[in-house]
């Protein structure tokens, strides 16, 4: 959704780069500049001329003029300030002190209540909660039997004693007072410790819309009040996020369809309009698609330094811990990285979510926006297709696929055979990476990682390239490695030679005394064999 504002602020903060002091004219053409982002975003105008005043004020101060790098330090301002108008805080729930805790859901039809209702129900059944979704939209066509669908998709009851209407021509006629107010009954009755009820909406704010929610609330006394909102529809957010704080209240905001290719002025204009929070993010369909709200994770994404610690956390809750475990223990004993453990890995990852999502979370994320655009989620599935196609054997020992196995597996998963040759190649090239991980040799051609130079392998060879140098320098980036690694050179040559001295192939005349099993280099566990 921000990806137009990221581009333009990262384009903004490439012109500080390299100046060891910036001078007013600096500052005024930096806040130009975003300030023009911000409007191009859709963002209100009253927050973006609050905005700019704060960051002037403090890069006209002390902290950017005494800093070693002031261009950094203008960045840091700026990101202080996108997370004070964004909320400043993370803001959890209010659970009630005798449950259960109602949650009363507000908004327009069509910005998408009824499947937050869902995705909101899941993440609390996953933080150890047993949620009830009451269905009060009786207007809607449909939304009762969606509500129905979504909680059984989540694993969480729906209590709907009324069908709703089933189509635009329909009168609705039962009572959504009387629907919230036994659901909350139901959920005492049955010891729900939240209640999350779903109420109509309009296509517009109109007064019949407002005294139904205000009704509603009276009848329930919710201990929270979720405002959700169409990110999507830029400044008329503001208006109507006016308009339901005034007519009914609200405790707190939802931002649905955040994975919308629009600008995000809404995000960064409802809590300096309405000062209630941004509490929940919906980025998706799915139920899986749907984010605790953190500021300070939104405003290092705006600036695209990516979100590590939501990714973290996202693979907290999805991954087998079981098997994550085994894996470790696999590197660390460096047993072969098969075909079946990329599977497992791939189908972990799937679990998460959208794999362009989660790679648009990394730092520095927008250098790679073009190919991240051309990333389909569905080669995934391809990969998957082929590697399931394949014999447990054929997974296990990759080296066995053969010109006839590969023509089967390609038969198997509808692809081509130069797919499963693609495949093969670049698997055989990470399993020598991990290799090489495991040995100690830490990823090759990262600068300050062990086994890597700065600036990697090609960079070297170029600039060794005809001017003679030696070959182990040229590998290895300096002298006094190179002449490290000739010395255990040369000791391996001597201890070979001194071996076959010693005895023939088959070990005639060695001395059984002084015989070393360690020094055969055998597989793991191999040795008991020998006593």
């Amino acid at each position: 959704m921000f990806n137009t504002l990221t581009e333009r602020l990262s384009a903004t903060f490439k012109n500080l780069r390299g100046k060891g002091r910036l001078t007013e004219a600096d500052i005024d053409a930096t806040a130009r500049e975003i300030r023009r982002a911000l409007l191009d975003a859709d963002v209100a105008v009253p927050a973006v001329r609050q905005f700019i005043k704060q960051v002037k004020e403090r890069a006209l101060g002390q902290e950017v003029s005494e800093a070693l790098n002031p261009g950094q330090q203008v960045v840091k301002i700026v990101q202080g300030e996108l997370e004070d108008i964004l909320g400043g805080e993370t803001r959890k729930i209010n659970l009630a002190k005798n449950p259960p805790t109602v949650i009363m859901l507000v908004g327009l039809q069509g910005a998408g209540k009824t499947t937050l209702a869902g995705k909101l129900s899941k993440h609390l059944k996953q933080e150890g909660h047993a949620p009830l979704l009451v269905a009060a939209d009786l207007q809607r066509p449909n939304a009762v039997k969606q509500l129905e669908v979504n909680g059984e998709r989540a694993g969480v009851p729906v209590y709907a004693p009324h069908p709703g209407v089933s189509s635009e021509h329909e009168d609705p006629t039962g009572d959504p007072v009387q629907v919230a107010t036994s659901g909350l009954e139901e959920a005492k009755n049955r010891q729900h410790d939240i209640v999350i009820i779903d109420t109509a909406g309009r296509l517009g704010v109109d007064q019949e819309l407002m005294q139904q929610a205000s009704d509603i609330r009276a009848a329930t006394n919710p201990d929270e009040v979720l405002f959700v909102i169409d990110a999507m529809i830029g400044q008329d957010a503001v208006a109507t996020a006016q308009a339901f704080n005034e007519g009914v209240g609200f405790t707190g905001v939802v931002l649905s369809k955040m994975d919308g290719d629009a600008r995000g002025g809404a995000a960064l204009s409802v809590k300096y309009i309405t000062g209630k929070p941004i509490m929940f993010a919906s980025t998706g369909e799915d139920l899986r698609d749907f984010e605790v709200f953190h500021p300070d994770r939104m405003a290092s994404r705006i600036l695209d330094m990516g979100d590590v610690m939501s990714l973290i956390e996202q693979a907290e809750r999805t991954m087998d811990k079981s098997q994550a475990e085994r894996m470790a223990q696999k590197f660390a004993d460096q047993e072969d990285f098969t075909l079946e453990d990329f599977l497992q890995q791939m189908q972990q990852l799937k679990q998460m979510g959208s794999m362009k999502k989660m790679l648009m979370m990394m730092p520095g994320a927008q250098d790679m926006k073009k190919q991240l655009d051309q990333f389909d989620d569905s080669q995934v599935n391809r990969i998957e297709a082929i590697i399931q196609s394949m014999t447990p054997y054929e997974r296990n020992v990759p080296k066995s696929i053969n010109g006839s196995r590969r023509a089967r597996i390609a038969a198997g998963s509808g692809v081509h055979v130069s797919e499963i040759n693609t495949l093969l190649e670049r698997f055989r090239e990470a399993q020598k990476m991990m290799k090489k991980m495991a040995a100690g040799g830490g990823m090759p051609g990262m600068p300050g990682m062990p086994g890597g130079g700065a600036g990697g392998g090609r960079r070297n060879q170029r600039k060794g390239k005809g001017k003679g140098k030696n070959r182990k320098q040229q590998r290895f980036g300096n002298p006094a490695r190179a002449e490290a690694e000739a010395r255990k050179e040369q000791e391996r040559q001597e201890a070979k030679k001194a071996s076959q001295d010693i005895g023939s192939a088959f070990g005639a005349g060695a001395d059984p005394k002084n015989f070393d099993p360690s020094q055969l280099n055998l597989p793991k566990g191999f040795d008991k064999y020998l006593k």
